[in-house]
């Protein structure tokens, strides 16, 4: 009856996939890149070093340094929201994805990853800019913001605002079911390496999708100030591990860094099968699996890392916006890439067949370079990337549902919050069980259907991005201009005495 069901599921999602991924999704997705891009003047060109001076630069800067509140806004600082953000972003997407996407789609899904990225790093500032604009804040201080508050505010499309928050909610369970999927597969591959046993490989990952369940209730709990305190604390640790080892596998494979940017650039637009043991896959299935993987991994189009984002203790919509630029570039051309040349560097990739188990590729992938060592640190780094998205997510979902029923009083409201993250945490260890091709795929399926809202609202409000950016690079520049901080009269003004007051200090 399982399997039915599961075939049920797969036949349907299968249809929806193939409409919610189509070329006109793709198409809007390059396009509100590419007009954003034009509309604030190729502001990732432009502004990318200032991003990194305002951004992670005075972030290293002041480590260890303590910063008072003034207590009258319940927030984060930057760079736990960025921590959160990035850590929503940065996860098995990053390196099972990218490897996924070169086995289903070629090596030239790579350069649909950096297209998609490219503009997606001004795709992302938009979102940002927009949500920290549109923000509001409830009667606890709290922060809150998103694609959903920008679309019923900004747009004034309620209708279509409560649509984004329902596929947010799904998206939210999708992308967490990845995460777990992906944990359990690696550490059920790494347990079957060590011991030589294959038969219980289920049972070892239920273990394992009920011990992450239970790990990420207790940091669900907490909500979005545990949650940054966490990412900040992992997310750094584990990025520059993965960052070291990737580049020292590179390294050894020197010689084929060359033929790994050929097969990325000349099989990006190849129309007929690749040679040897690859099926033959079309020019649409290349620019599909890089896109799909593209945004799965740095979520610029969804409208949902700037749900963290929004609750930064920051009053500047661009100064956020420009932790949204590096942001992608740091989850793309940095982490994505290193994943790209280290697997296409380990291996011919015209001599692998299709088919084969994305999960244990990328272990292979690890132990290949470093033998046992790979597979140990491969089961340290992969959990941590994918527990750090998945306590992301929740935070997300809970935000959408919080939106979603925001026609109730604030205290009934969390009723059902409250379900929605039982729910999560259940479906968490649920999980781990399902065939890895169908939870890449129904992740996929409600990414593009969240994304649709976002994008048709980033396109109806590139105006106000553009107009927005002009103004605070206007103030930088010592003009005399009202500031644009907030939509809301009383918040611009409250925000405007905060700037006013740090300066002074």
């Amino acid at each position: 009856m399982w399997e039915s069901f599961i075939k049920t599921v797969e036949s349907v999602n299968s249809a929806i996939n193939s409409c919610v991924w189509g070329w006109p999704t793709i198409i809007l997705i390059l396009g509100t890149g590419l007009l954003l891009t034009i509309r604030t003047r190729f502001l990732q060109i432009r502004k990318f070093g200032e991003s990194l001076n305002t951004t992670i630069v005075p972030t290293f800067k002041s480590l260890g340094k303590k910063k008072q509140m003034d207590g009258r806004v319940r927030s984060i600082s930057q760079f736990e929201a960025f921590s959160t953000a990035i850590s929503g972003t940065v996860g098995t997407g990053n390196i099972i994805g990218v490897v996924a996407a070169i086995l289903t789609g070629g090596p030239g899904a790579v350069l649909w990853m950096w297209i998609s990225a490219f503009f997606g790093m001004v795709t992302n500032y938009a979102e940002n800019v927009l949500g920290l604009y549109f923000r509001k804040k409830d009667s606890k201080g709290n922060l809150s913001g998103g694609a959903f508050y920008y679309i019923a505010y900004g747009l004034k499309w309620k209708w279509l605002a409560y649509i984004a928050a329902f596929f947010c909610a799904f998206a939210a369970i999708g992308m967490s079911g990845v995460q777990t999927n992906k944990i359990s597969g690696a550490l059920s591959e790494a347990y079957a390496r060590a011991t030589g046993v294959t038969d219980n490989a289920e049972i070892v990952k239920l273990i394992v999708g009920v011990i992450v369940a239970v790990l990420a209730g207790f940091i669900i709990i907490g909500g979005i100030r545990r949650i940054g305190k966490v990412a900040s604390m992992l997310v750094p640790f584990m990025s520059l591990l993965f960052i070291i080892l990737a580049i020292i596998a590179i390294g050894r494979n020197y010689f084929r860094i060359p033929e790994a940017f050929s097969l990325i650039f000349t099989k990006a637009f190849n129309f007929n099968a690749v040679g040897g043991g690859i099926l033959g896959f079309t020019f649409a299935t290349v620019i599909k699996k890089g896109m799909a993987r593209g945004v799965f991994s740095n979520e610029a189009g969804l409208g949902s890392s700037v749900i963290a984002h929004s609750a930064s203790e920051t009053r500047e919509p661009v100064k956020q916006g420009l932790w949204g630029v590096f942001e992608i570039f740091f989850d793309t051309f940095v982490i994505c890439t290193l994943t790209a040349l280290m697997f296409l560097t380990t291996y011919d990739v015209t001599t692998l067949e299709a088919g084969m188990d994305d999960s244990a590729m990328s272990m292979s992938m690890f132990s290949a370079n470093f033998g046992g060592f790979g597979t140990a640190t491969f089961s340290i780094i992969l959990p941590l990337f994918a527990f750090t998205t998945i306590i992301a997510w929740s935070y997300y979902g809970e935000k959408a549902v919080e939106f979603f029923f925001g026609f109730m009083k604030e205290k009934n409201r969390r009723i059902p919050v409250i379900i929605f993250k039982v729910v999560y945490v259940v479906l968490i260890a649920v999980s781990a069980m399902i065939h890895s091709g169908l939870i890449w795929d129904i992740s996929d399926t409600f990414n593009g259907l969240m994304a649709l809202p976002n994008l048709i609202c980033l396109v109806a409000l590139s105006g106000l991005v553009a107009k927005i950016t002009k103004n605070y690079f206007d103030r930088k520049k010592g003009l005399d201009v009202e500031p644009m901080l907030s939509a809301y009269p009383d918040m611009n003004e409250e925000f405007k005495q905060d700037i006013k007051a740090q300066v002074e200090e």
